[in-house]
Order: C-alpha cells, then structure tokens, then sequence
C-alpha cells in the first residue's frame, strides 16, 4: 500500500469521529497497540528533538529497499501520534517518503487541535523521519 493510500484510509478512519474527543480516544488506543520498542533502540541517539515529552524513532532499510521505523514514547497520546506515523511511513520507499507530502495531517486538523507542544513535536517526528528517509535515499543512489 503506496504512503497516499495509507493517508487516505486514515482520514476515513478519523473523520468517521467527527468529535476531537473521540479522534483522542483513537489516537490514544493507536499508542496503546504499537508494539514495544526493544529497549537497546532507546538511546540518546534515538531521541527525537524538538518533543516536549520523550520521543524515540529508529529507521533501518530492510532487504527490498523499505525504510522500517520503530518508535515509542513516554507520552500516551504522543505514543499514538508515533502509531500514526509509522503507520503511514514505515515500509515504504525513501523516495516515496520524500515525495508525498503528509496531507492527512492537515486534513485531520491536527495542527489546529493538538496543543503547540505536542504539533511541534508531531512535526519534529516528520522532520525525523524524513531526514532518514533522505540519508537512506542517497544511500540506495549511490550503491547503484
């Protein structure tokens, strides 16, 4: 399933609970499932910066060129906004990342909904994630 296509069935999922309220409790339930991170992964280097609460993202490319992310965070709500991210980014192409634009989280009106420490921390965890998306991407470049 191509980034677009997982954007778009997240904001069917959202929008289908029109109340914030309810786009919490989902958010919230998202954390809750995503699976442990191995706590070798939670290290300094691993830290996400620009979160108010702590924030860990690990990325590897697996055999076929996919970026797979691993994260966590000591937040509940901030732990699903993680969730979600991998959701949408995690077995994807460096170069796909790097093209699609994150429209679904415009579309579920995270920036206007999420207090500004926790939608400059959701954006630090793009900026992350994009920024390995960008080193893994030169890195498949420059094998070839």
């Amino acid at each position: 399933m191509s980034i677009q296509e997982k954007q778009s069935r997240i904001i069917a999922e959202f929008t289908q609970s029109p109340h914030w309220e309810d786009r919490y409790k989902k958010i919230i339930q998202m954390g809750k499932n995503l699976p442990e991170m191995p706590a070798e992964l939670k290290t300094d280097d691993n830290i996400v910066k620009g979160c108010q609460s702590q924030v860990w993202l690990h990325a590897k490319l697996n055999d076929q060129g996919k970026i797979i992310l691993t994260g966590d965070s000591d937040a509940l709500i901030v732990k699903g906004l993680v969730a979600l991210l991998l959701d949408v980014y995690s077995e994807a192409a460096p170069s796909e990342v790097l093209q699609t634009p994150p429209d679904f989280l415009k579309a579920l009106g995270f920036e206007g909904n999420l207090s500004p420490s926790r939608a400059n921390g959701l954006h630090s965890m793009l900026k992350q994630i994009k920024m390995y998306a960008t080193a893994f991407d030169y890195l498949l470049k420059t094998k070839k």
